[in-house]
């Protein structure tokens, strides 16, 4: 049996439900709730209120730490948040990405990114910055990206573990007869000292069900942490020292066909002519299929392993369109340096009269110099990989991302059901850098895989296609003039 509890408006958590096996714990911070992503794939025995903390009855402990972990540690410091309020040892617990959901969206990440900049303190800007909260919300916005993850998650990961901790003692006082403010926490146990008795958190998880936090819950003051402010073990470490950490590329699944892409080289370019014969001719080559994103047109190669499709993409014979934009780097810095020169400007930052300073100033007080920076490829550690299974109505996707509710949002479109029917899968990923926030090489997949009669498919870029094919860091040409005048500075 399942028990969900109801969240209602303007409260951190209220619920009760009764329930048998575990129980999960989390919290909203806003008048609406979303629905609880959690509740679908409970373990036998599992129970949930929402989407950050999980109990057990065996007594164990899951953190729900919805940000990509890209090796920056993000896993680590959610747990650790949580962790502190819930009185346990971050060691001590599991540690999972959790599903695509609107339930872990990301406001920070567009209060930092939104359209002005960090110094501009007018009342637009401040306004805007004023509704990042509820605009990232409304938009679902779960993204790992600019550094937000912590200051996001700092508030809302504790409050989560604070609710959890409220609910849990309330439990306890009604199990060992004792006031909740005598009793002691240590390690996921409730210890009464006057009787000396003691109960777990798994005993009492469905228990707390039946207890709501206080409304005026207060999150544990700085001198008492235990955890925070202190070093603690990377929880991703160990599987990735035994092998057993699952990033998109080690992907293993029933009956699991793989492919590639080769892609247009040239953005924008389609093919002018092709002939997929001598593809077709590799043996363990399946089917070579069309596929393009906004990002690029080109081609899949399905077949019975990677190595075929990698030899059977290299075996097509295309001829693509030429480009519109010029080839190397020096005629890109030419362009860009001409448009400098040619295009309206606009001031980003007017501090003092900078015309006037420069106006009657002596040729060797002046320093003129110009700075470039080609366009580049973000060279993940990890090639671009996705592994897709469009089967009975349901479209299920293992993916190394950075964005996983916008890429359940972006492909139920593609095969025609809602986004609650893509299950989307965050793999550990091997480098990001903002790389995999981009949707094109997950799309492929779902193309791919619309063409595998409900069979799954990994789909793995060569590296010559994951450099070639990258959503380059753009290119950059700035004219900067100084002038520095001697005693004073610049």
């Amino acid at each position: 049996m399942m028990g969900i509890a109801k969240i209602a408006r303007r409260t951190f958590l209220v619920g009760a439900a009764a329930v048998a096996g575990g129980v999960a714990f989390g919290y909203y911070y806003v008048s609406r709730d979303y629905p609880n992503p959690l509740e679908r794939d409970l373990a036998s025995g599992e129970t949930t209120f929402n989407p950050f903390v999980k109990i057990a009855t065996d007594n164990t402990i899951t953190i729900i730490a919805p940000r990509a972990e890209m090796g920056q540690g993000i896993h680590t410091s959610l747990a650790a948040l949580v962790a502190e309020e819930l009185d346990v040892d971050p060691a001590s617990v599991k540690v999972e990405h959790g599903p695509a959901s609107f339930a872990y969206f990301n406001s920070a990440m567009l209060e930092d990114g939104g359209p002005f900049p960090t110094f501009d303190e007018g009342f637009l800007a401040e306004t805007m910055r004023s509704a990042a909260y509820p605009i990232s919300k409304v938009l679902g916005l779960q993204v790992t990206g600019g550094s937000s993850s912590i200051r996001d998650g700092y508030d809302k990961m504790r409050m989560a573990g604070c609710a959890a901790r409220h609910m849990l003692l309330a439990a306890a006082s009604a199990h060992l007869g004792a006031h909740a403010e005598s009793l002691e926490i240590a390690n996921g146990e409730i210890r009464d000292p006057a009787s000396g008795k003691s109960v777990t958190y798994g005993e009492l998880a469905n228990e707390a069900l039946r207890h709501a936090p206080p409304s005026d819950m207060k999150l544990r003051d700085p001198a008492q942490w235990k955890v925070l402010g202190k070093p603690v073990p990377r929880a991703d470490i160990p599987a990735k020292v035994t092998g057993s950490a699952q990033f998109g590329i080690d992907v293993d699944l029933p009956e699991m066909l793989y492919a590639t892409v080769r892609m247009s080289p040239r953005f924008g370019s389609k093919p002018a002519t092709m002939s997929t014969d001598a593809a077709l001719a590799v043996p363990g080559v399946v089917k070579v299929v069309p596929v393009e994103t906004n990002q690029g047109s080109g081609f899949g190669v399905i077949a019975n392993n990677t190595w075929a499709a990698f030899k059977g993409a290299e075996a097509l014979d295309i001829v693509w369109d030429e480009a519109t934009y010029p080839l190397d780097s020096q005629g890109m810095f030419d362009e860009l340096a001409a448009k400098l020169k040619s295009e309206p400007t606009f001031t980003l930052r007017n501090d003092g009269n900078a015309e006037t300073a420069f106006a009657d100033a002596p040729r060797e007080e002046v320093i003129e110099a110009q700075y470039q920076a080609p366009w580049l490829a973000h060279a993940c550690m990890e090639p671009m990989n996705a592994t897709a299974q469009w089967k009975d109505g349901v479209l299920e996707i293992w993916s190394p991302n950075q964005a996983p509710s916008i890429i359940q949002m972006t492909t139920a479109p593609m095969v025609g059901v809602e986004p609650a029917d893509v299950r989307v899968h965050t793999t550990y990923l091997g480098g990001g850098f903002g790389r995999r926030a981009e949707m094109d090489f997950t799309h492929y997949a779902v193309q791919i895989a619309k063409e595998t009669d409900g069979k799954p498919v990994k789909v793995t870029w060569t590296r010559e296609e994951d450099m070639r094919h990258d959503a380059y860091r753009p290119a950059a040409l700035a004219s900067m003039r100084a002038r520095i005048v001697k005693g004073e500075g610049p």
